[in-house]
């Protein structure tokens, strides 16, 4: 375990010009034709649009900007059992902010949250109230973008294990809040679960649950058979990277424009996007997240957590009927890859203590509705005390 060390993101120029280059030599090939298939997205990401996005890739879009904004806040390294942890810390304002730490998941990054860092460490400045503010935490998890590579497939509870050492005994941060979504949900979820340091646990999607917590009424088995279905039309994805995400990498890793695709097509899917894709997500917003995953190199290492999650045994056999006893605030909002299950299956495995129905929202909430992800957790914070 190491003390933190400053971080700034300085990307080689030469980096980025290998990067431009191949996405300017792609060679573009063949998409189902005929009514409605020019704008359709059902067969994956759309052609015409990955055309538009990589035209404003060479054309437009500025990475130096974007640096220059990914280094706005302080950022550090620390390295605990071998693996360099990156994570940005921005301390609250007023005497005593509420320690909190945001974990993302997969295709996401750090970059979710960096527009929502001042705003929950310092409301005052946002017409707010001083005494919601809170000491933000946002870290890459291993083997995501500025984070180290493990030098094996981890999983979530492991992660969840370094994130608490992180926040407990290097930053000394105790009584903190986990928050996360997509993996974020399943480590903030162990981290409630035997973190030692974790006070309380905000999810914006259902990624832990204790053995035996199975539908068990009507509404619950209904709402299990759709959840089922469409992870049956969208989770091919995790079948890849749960199993062979070496074989997947030999061609992501040489492909700017395969990375892209594979991406901003799981914002597509995800997200709730009725006004507009690009009314939810900005080009650069899209190409910003992917760049994370193109400059570090740590497309192929992201993959292996899906496969840790089935390799990785560490830590004592959770018994059934096990629950996160700690305070837990439930953010539901209405599009997913993985729907929370009715507030009674939840309850089985966690202390629900709020309980929000969003109408309006998907996936990457926090890049979403900012506003009423911010509020919520202020407003948990507020109920905890």
């Amino acid at each position: 375990m190491s003390e933190p060390r400053p971080f700034r993101v300085e990307i080689p120029q030469a980096t980025i010009n290998a990067i431009m280059r191949k996405v300017h030599d792609y060679e573009w090939h063949e998409a189902p034709e005929g009514p409605g298939l020019a704008e359709s997205w059902a067969y994956g990401a759309n052609l015409a649009y990955m055309k538009e996005l990589c035209r404003y890739w060479l054309d437009v879009y500025d990475w130096r900007g974007w640096e220059a904004a990914l280094n706005r806040f302080p950022q550090f390294v620390s390295t605990l059992d071998g693996i360099r942890l990156h994570f940005y810390r921005e301390q609250g304002s007023g005497p005593s902010p509420t320690p909190l730490i945001l974990s993302h998941g997969w295709p996401g990054s750090v970059f979710e949250f960096l527009h929502i860092i001042e705003k929950l460490a310092h409301p005052e400045r946002f017409g707010g109230d001083e005494k919601d503010a809170f000491t933000v935490i946002v870290p890459s998890l291993p083997g995501y973008g500025f984070s180290g590579k493990p030098k094996r497939p981890i999983g979530p509870r492991t992660i969840a294990r370094l994130f608490d050492t992180l926040m407990t005994d290097v930053l000394h941060l105790p009584d903190y809040i986990a928050q996360g979504g997509d993996w974020g949900s399943a480590i903030s979820g162990w981290m409630g679960y035997e973190g030692k340091g974790c006070r309380a646990v905000h999810l914006n999607m259902m990624g832990w649950s204790a053995p035996g917590a199975v539908p068990e009424t009507q509404q619950e088995k209904e709402q299990a058979a759709q959840a089922a279905q469409l992870f049956d039309a969208e989770g091919a994805y995790f079948r890849e990277q749960a199993t062979k995400p070496q074989t997947l990498s030999y061609a992501m890793m040489d492909s700017p424009v395969g990375v892209c695709a594979w991406i901003v097509e799981k914002f597509y899917g995800w997200s709730d996007i009725r006004t507009g894709f690009e009314d939810v997500y900005s080009k650069d917003v899209l190409l910003t997240n992917v760049m994370i995953y193109l400059v570090t190199r740590s497309f192929g290492t992201s993959t292996w957590l899906y496969r840790g999650l089935f390799e990785d045994q560490t830590g004592a056999p959770v018994p059934p009927g096990a629950r996160i006893e700690k305070p837990v605030a439930i953010a539901r909002f209405p599009v997913d890859i993985i729907p929370f299950p009715p507030k009674s299956q939840v309850e089985r495995s966690m202390n629900v203590q709020r309980w929000t129905e969003f109408s309006e929202g998907g996936h990457f909430a926090a890049l979403e509705r900012p506003a009423e992800f911010v509020a919520d957790l202020q407003a948990f914070g507020r109920e905890l005390g």
